[in-house]
Order: C-alpha cells, then sequence, then structure tokens
C-alpha cells in the first residue's frame, strides 16, 4: 500500500495524478483550438454529412498564428557568465543537447496548452553528459512551494509500451522515486488511482529510490504568462469566443454565396406536369426550369410570369470578419500586418509601431523563461560537476525581437563608433551572438595589428611638440 503521510514520495504521486488528471479538459480544449480541430460552428438542428462537410469549412485557425508569431521571434542565441563573457561550457552543454532547434517546440507547447517543462538527467551511456529533455505537460507537472516559489515537486506520467506498464517518477528536491502499474494495454493511464502503482521492485537494474544529488527538482515548468495567484492559461485564452465567432461569421457568409448571393428564380402561372415514379409509385413534379447558360426557358401557359430574387450583399460579412479579426489580434498583441487586408506598402517606422505591444509580450515571456534555461544550465552543472564556475549570476542572451531595418542598423553602429563604444558593445547592439561577437573582435583585433606592421608610422604615437615640456 502506498504511504498516505503529506510531503512523502507515494503522497506526492497520488497529488500529482489527480493535478494532472484534473488539467486534461483544458488541455485537450486548447489542443484542439491550436491545431484548427475548433467546435463546428452551430447550423440547422438536422445534420446530415453534406452538412458537416460543409460546417468544416468555416473554420479558420488564428489561435496557432497567434502562439506562431510569438514562437518566431523568440530564440535564445548564447548564455553569458557573471562577467558578461560566453560561458563556453554551459553553451556546449546547450549545443549538445540540440536546444538551437528544439527550444522552439517548448515555446509552443508553453503557449498552445499554458506549461511545458524540461528535464535535466544524466545521459544514459555517457557518465557525467547533461541530457535535456522537453516534457508535455499531458505527462508531465510541478507544484510550487507557497513560501517560496520554488519547484517542490515534480511527477511524470507515461506508458512504457516494451514492458507493457504505466510508468511514473515522482521528483523530489533530494531523489526520485519510481512506480509502475501492473501489465495493461495502452490507453488512459490511472494517475490518481492509490490501488494501481506500486513502487519498483528493484528489478532490470531499476531500484525505486534514486538519489540524484541536484538539491532541487530537475523538472523545469515553462509557463505562458501565469497571473499572480491564477494557473496558467493558453495564450489565445481569451480569445476563443472570438474564433468561434470568426468561425460562426464564415458559416454565415458560406451559407449566403450558396444560397443567396446568386439572384434565385422564380415561376408563377405554370402548370407543372406530374407523373408517377415507376420505383416507388409516389406522383412527381416536373422541373423544365434549370439554370443554364445554353437553356431557354418557355411556358404555354397565358398568364405564366418569370422573376428572381435579389442577392445577397456579403459586404457586411466581410466587414465583420474583419473587424473580429482586429479585436483578436488587438487581444493577443498580435501585429497587424500578420492580417494585412489594405496594410501595403509600410514603412519601416510603421511596422516598429505596430510592433511596439508585440515585442513588449515577447519580452516578458523571455524575462521568465530565461530564468528556467538558466535553472536547466545549472542542473547541467551538476550532471557534470562543474560546479567551480559562478553560475548564480549569469543571464540568458536572446535574439532582438524588433524587425530592425538593416540601414537602421548601421547607422546606430556608425554612431555608436563615432562616440566611442567598444567594438563588442556596437556588435552586441546590432544583435549579434556571443559566439559572434568573439569572432568580431578577434578579426578586428587582428586587422589592427595587421594595419599596425604595414604602416608603423601611422601606429606610432605623434611626437611632442619641439620644446613641449612637462
Amino acid at each position: 500500500m502506498l504511504d498516505d503521510t503529506p510531503e512523502s514520495p507515494d503522497w506526492w504521486l497520488i497529488r500529482q495524478g489527480r493535478r494532472l488528471r484534473d488539467r486534461q479538459r483544458n488541455l485537450e480544449r486548447w489542443w484542439r483550438y491550436y491545431s484548427g480541430n475548433q467546435p463546428l460552428p452551430q447550423g440547422p438542428r438536422k445534420v446530415v454529412q453534406a452538412y458537416l462537410d460543409f460546417q468544416r469549412m468555416c473554420r479558420t485557425n488564428f489561435c496557432a498564428a497567434v502562439v506562431n508569431a510569438t514562437v518566431h521571434r523568440t530564440s535564445v542565441m548564447g548564455v553569458n557568465g557573471a562577467d558578461g563573457e560566453l560561458d563556453a561550457q554551459a553553451w556546449s552543454w546547450w549545443q549538445l543537447n540540440r536546444m538551437d532547434a528544439r527550444q522552439a517546440r517548448v515555446y509552443r507547447t508553453a503557449l498552445a496548452l499554458s506549461a511545458a517543462y524540461v528535464m535535466v538527467a544524466e545521459h544514459p551511456r555517457e557518465d557525467g553528459r547533461p541530457l535535456i529533455t522537453a516534457e508535455h505537460p499531458r505527462e508531465a507537472i510541478t507544484e510550487e512551494d507557497p513560501e517560496t516559489g520554488e519547484t517542490a515537486a515534480g511527477a511524470k506520467f507515461w506508458y512504457d509500451p516494451i514492458r507493457r506498464r504505466g510508468r511514473a517518477n515522482v521528483y523530489l528536491p533530494d531523489q526520485t522515486v519510481r512506480y509502475a502499474t501492473a501489465v495493461r494495454g495502452p490507453g488512459g493511464l490511472p494517475v490518481a488511482s492509490r490501488s494501481s502503482w506500486d513502487r519498483m521492485d528493484g528489478g532490470n537494474g531499476e531500484p525505486a529510490v534514486l538519489d540524484h544529488g541536484f538539491g532541487q527538482v530537475p523538472l523545469v515548468p515553462f509557463y505562458c504568462r501565469p497571473d499572480l495567484g491564477e494557473d496558467p492559461a493558453a495564450d489565445f485564452d481569451k480569445i476563443i469566443d472570438i474564433q468561434d465567432r470568426i468561425n460562426l461569421g464564415v458559416l454565415n457568409r458560406m451559407t449566403a454565396e450558396r444560397y443567396s448571393a446568386f439572384r434565385q428564380k422564380y415561376v408563377t402561372g405554370h402548370k407543372f406536369r406530374k407523373t408517377s415514379d415507376p420505383m416507388t409509385g409516389l406522383e412527381v413534379v416536373e422541373q423544365p426550369f434549370r439554370p443554364d447558360p445554353g437553356s431557354v426557358w418557355a411556358s404555354e401557359g397565358s398568364d405564366t410570369k418569370f422573376g428572381e430574387f435579389s442577392q445577397t450583399e456579403l459586404s457586411g460579412y466581410l466587414k465583420s470578419h474583419e473587424a473580429d479579426v482586429r479585436d483578436l489580434l488587438i487581444l493577443t498583441h498580435t501585429p497587424g500586418y500578420y492580417y494585412a487586408t489594405d496594410l501595403v506598402n509600410l514603412s519601416a517606422d510603421t511596422v516598429s509601431a505596430l510592433d511596439v505591444s508585440h515585442v513588449a509580450k515577447v519580452g516578458e515571456l523571455e524575462a521568465e523563461w530565461g530564468e528556467g534555461w538558466e535553472d536547466v544550465l545549472r542542473l547541467c552543472a551538476k550532471v557534470a560537476d562543474e560546479e567551480t564556475t559562478d553560475r548564480a549570476s549569469m543571464e540568458t542572451r536572446w535574439r532582438d525581437p524588433r524587425q530592425l531595418n538593416p540601414t537602421a542598423v548601421a547607422d546606430m553602429a556608425v554612431k555608436l563608433q563615432a562616440a566611442g563604444y567598444p567594438l563588442a558593445v556596437i556588435a552586441e547592439k546590432c544583435g549579434e551572438s556571443p559566439q559572434r561577437i568573439q569572432a568580431i573582435v578577434s578579426s578586428g583585433a587582428a586587422q589592427n595589428l595587421l594595419a599596425a606592421a604595414l604602416n608603423p608610422a601611422a601606429a606610432a604615437p605623434a611626437p611632442a611638440p619641439f620644446g613641449g615640456g612637462v
């Protein structure tokens, strides 16, 4: 039986399992909106397959565009140590785990599903090598200490298809406790069931309790801008109603396009011929008047009249659609030029003005996620036993999220050089990575040395004026 003592590993297993179970509904809802599989806009109660297909065409997925607009501006480009110089060792761990490419998955999941996680462990086939893995919020979860705000515990639940068992790890600041279910098929795990989990029996070289020695939980959360005292939510959570409204508006417009946008014809005073259906015996009315470019409608009736109804004007639908999309972009701080409409020939100043709130949003996310990456790299240092370097003051370097005009950047660099700024500072202001800054500074020093060797007179200090004293 599992131990019910509060804050014991078994107690954390069930507590984290229940929290993970309770948030699955929100994760499923957010994922449907992000992936474009949003609920179909409501139409007539009597729905047939043809109408379902018609409804599916009405979904326009703006939620993914909102998320990706931020992901495309968010990228770590280096890690500086306490002295402001590149931490080459920390950056080697980053590169060894291919995080240049994989970091976007963490950001995209955090924005789409409210949270993502990064795990640090020792590589199973190489001693002393840190292993960094991204974890999905459907499987991983953490909980913060209400007094300190630090991560008090974490858990990961998954299905092992080789051993055909559910697996779970509870991560505490000093140890990892492993659990497993009985042999079962794939599917939803009983994450909150006390009777389904047992500690690992130690077979296959897998002890139940491992002392990891990190001094902190090795599962680092990356949240999507949670408010104080509130749970994180997907980046587009506040505009889900607008997304539904847009889909319904498109459904109404497409319905009007199909049935009312073209002039509908009518005929009065014509005596229609009636026949009997040979298969059913039911009386049916023949329809001789069918719209066709080559057809001529004629009737022998003396009072027959042909006419047509007026068509439905679609411009109102289009204006409503544009207004809804504009509201969606404003509320999510997404630049207006992502939905260009009538925005053409934009100047660099206009683009910068449209970017202000979006850049501020990206900066807020980078400030929080930068702390997460610094925690990850400090855990890597403990795995590699590289704690001699002071990494308490390390800083994550991000790519500039602004879309700067190259001409403006070059002009800024010239003015900074004229003001006497060092070459390294100028390169940093221009958005170069720490690695590129080192190469630029080294290249600049080499060029200066070569120039001095080729022209010693130009490099030598000017002689003092004749007769000049001290």
